[in-house]
């Protein structure tokens, strides 16, 4: 009789305590999501936001931020920022290894890592810094917000939201390490997920009220269905390079002499491009929100790049594009991968040992251009054609292409993993035959 993968799952200790911690972590993140920072008046805040839904049904900048930091922004939660501060460092600071050699050398050297992991957490704490700082001055904007002296008020809540960021950072660095997935992109995913029974329940409500055609959301929905099938079917793809091992002996034994594979995948960053592309654009957006009412130019910015623009979308797909590629480069370096090809006595047959690095990269060039032009598709014709059939703005933001790309992805990586687990303690896998398949092309 068939085991239950299900049962499986849980039958295994090491990989049962993995997600009950995973989960545990999830609830906590949650749970800070309500938890309001102190001194906001939170029926001032609840007034103020539905007034402002009631006003105009398009999706705005705060409902963006909103989105990502899993409802904790409107709530001026804690965690209001999300991870988002640490993401941008982190793409900051991989772009300055890049342009800088001496921080190069140093990621480099023995430890270095760990130095360029530390100079990443410093600069998110002065990220926060002046992130929280412009929150503070958004919340003075709205009425009867503040309900102690605004000195002590911007101090807590720099230092409340600031601790908030590092915290989530602290936390998906645990749930990478301890638990199941990866920590950082599980807690963007909690937050995706969290809004949907809400979403959903306004979308019941306003074709009942009349407000949508029911025909428009049926085409719509079946619209996102083939969106999620057409992401699994790109991230699973693979472009499979053979690589010969020479037979070898060293002391009594003959090592080599078999034939393996290099396996490209179309997409080699997943939804890496996507999270890192939404979060450069937040930062500025933010920025720009909160000082609007007292800078004039920065409030034409907000609305000049807000959400479902054709400025925003266009820099969007080109930030996903140019990530896509950043991403692979640093990686799946073809100079490295070579290197340790010729190392261990292997060669890729029809290719000369010295052109190996210029054949890999040519492949790699090959395979992440179209990757690449299809997740910014998938990313912005889902919100172009939301915007058309004017669905409500959380729904729109839920099931846009971002959204989908992030929880899809998410959900493979992390079920990839469990399958590893339960494969390493010789038991079958999720699926039916026992892996996730790959698709060779």
């Amino acid at each position: 009789m068939a085991s239950n993968p299900i049962v499986d799952v849980f039958r295994i200790k090491d990989l049962r305590d993995r997600i009950l911690f995973t989960i545990f972590m999830l609830v906590i993140f949650r749970l800070g999501v309500a938890l309001p920072i102190p001194g906001i008046n939170i029926n001032a805040l609840k007034l103020y936001f539905m007034a402002q839904e009631s006003a105009s049904t398009a999706i705005g900048i705060t409902d963006y931020i909103d989105f990502f930091a899993g409802g904790a922004f409107k709530n001026f939660s804690v965690f209001m920022l999300s991870i988002m501060p640490y993401i941008s460092m982190s793409i900051i600071m991989q772009l300055l290894v890049l342009v800088f050699p001496k921080l190069k050398k140093i990621s480099e050297e023995e430890g270095g890592r760990k130095k360029i992991q530390r100079y990443t957490r410093y600069g998110t704490v002065v990220m926060c810094l002046i992130q929280s700082y412009t929150v503070t001055i958004y919340a003075n904007s709205i009425p009867d917000a503040i309900a102690i002296a605004r000195v002590p008020y911007t101090i807590i809540a720099m230092l409340t939201v600031t601790t908030g960021t590092i915290f989530l950072m602290w936390m998906g660095e645990q749930i990478t390490q301890r638990g199941v997935g990866n920590g950082i992109s599980l807690l963007i995913f909690a937050g995706i997920v969290a809004r949907m029974p809400a979403a959903f329940v306004e979308l019941f409500r306003k074709v009942g009220a009349g407000e949508l055609n029911p025909v428009f959301v049926i085409i719509v929905l079946a619209m996102f269905v083939g969106v999620i099938a057409l992401v699994i079917y790109e991230q699973q793809g693979q472009r499979k390079i053979p690589v010969h091992y020479a037979k070898r002996i060293v002391g009594r034994r003959m090592y080599g002499g078999q034939n393996t594979y290099l396996p490209f995948k179309i997409n080699p960053s997943g939804v890496i491009p996507v999270i890192f592309a939404s979060s450069i654009l937040t930062f500025p957006i933010q920025i720009a929100q909160n000082l609007a009412g007292n800078v004039r130019w920065l409030g034409d910015f907000a609305y000049w790049i807000r959400p479902g623009g054709l400025p925003y979308i266009i820099i969007y797909a080109l930030l996903i594009i140019f990530f896509a590629y950043f991403y692979t480069q640093v990686t799946l370096n073809p100079v490295e991968i070579s290197k340790q090809i010729r190392e261990n006595g292997g060669s890729i047959p029809g290719i000369r040992s010295d052109k190996m690095e210029e054949y890999l990269s040519r492949i790699l060039s090959r395979i992440i251009l179209p990757g690449a032009l299809f997740l910014a598709f998938i990313a912005i014709i889902p919100t172009i054609v939301q915007g058309l059939f004017n669905f409500p703005a959380e729904l729109a933001l839920l099931m846009g292409g971002t959204s989908l790309l992030i929880m899809v992805g998410v959900d493979l990586d992390t079920m990839s993993q469990i399958e590893g687990h339960l494969r390493m303690h010789h038991h079958e896998g999720l699926t039916k035959k026992g892996r996730i398949r790959s698709r060779n092309l």
